[in-house]
């Protein structure tokens, strides 16, 4: 069951993602250059590289629906939820568990995380087909991580505004999923170096996907 959604999992660049088939499932969707229509749209929190309503727009159809932030909800119409961490839903037949998604030791000043705990943006653990899938958002390795389980996780790895790949090692090992995919690398900051060093030290296998 895991090979089978792995087959339907797509890197989209930086931290966007698509589960395709039925139904159709972005994660943060941004600079999207292939779209297909969504049934369902997870979006982090409202900052540019994460929440791009061009990109809602293009990949959204009558009876899409989108669960966010109330920041982000509030800038769209149409089936758009709010949500925070926390809550859990069931939309399209998918299950949807939302987690923490901060910061603990990256700062823009002293004191001043990039992704601050209070500002309650979202992770996404989605259930397809039986399979957990765990989206971070913009997140260190918090606290929180080691109650999540997934069998496949989406881990970032450049560091400066999300988890370094040392520190995403110490993610994998806590979650121990069957499969990591890294992500938030390529664009704004991080390298496929990242990427690589992740693998090499992570206690489970990685998989590197080059983006469509």
């Amino acid at each position: 069951m895991v090979e089978d959604v792995l087959k339907r999992i797509s890197w989209l660049g930086h931290d966007a993602f698509r589960i395709g088939g039925t139904p159709t499932i972005y994660f943060d969707p941004w600079k999207v250059k292939s779209p297909q229509p969504a049934d369902l749209i997870l979006i982090s929190h409202d900052h540019f590289d994460h929440f791009s309503k061009e990109d809602v727009e293009k990949l959204s159809k009558a009876d899409t629906v989108v669960v966010s932030t109330p920041a982000v909800v509030a800038q769209l119409s149409g089936d758009a939820r709010a949500a925070k961490p926390g809550d859990k839903l069931t939309v399209k037949g998918v299950t949807v568990e939302v987690v923490p998604a901060y910061n603990i030791n990256k700062f823009r000043a002293p004191g001043q995380p990039f992704h601050p705990r209070q500002d309650a943006h979202l992770g996404f653990v989605v259930t397809v087909d039986g399979v957990r899938v765990y989206h971070t958002g913009d997140s260190d390795c918090i606290p929180e991580i080691a109650d999540i389980k997934a069998d496949i996780a989406l881990l970032p790895v450049s560091g400066t505004y999300v988890m370094t790949a040392e520190e995403a090692v110490d993610a994998a090992r806590a979650i121990r999923p069957k499969v990591a995919i890294p992500m938030h690398y390529g664009d704004i900051v991080g390298s496929v170096a990242d990427a690589q060093k992740f693998q090499r030290e992570a206690p489970v296998e990685v998989r590197i996907l080059q983006p469509e």
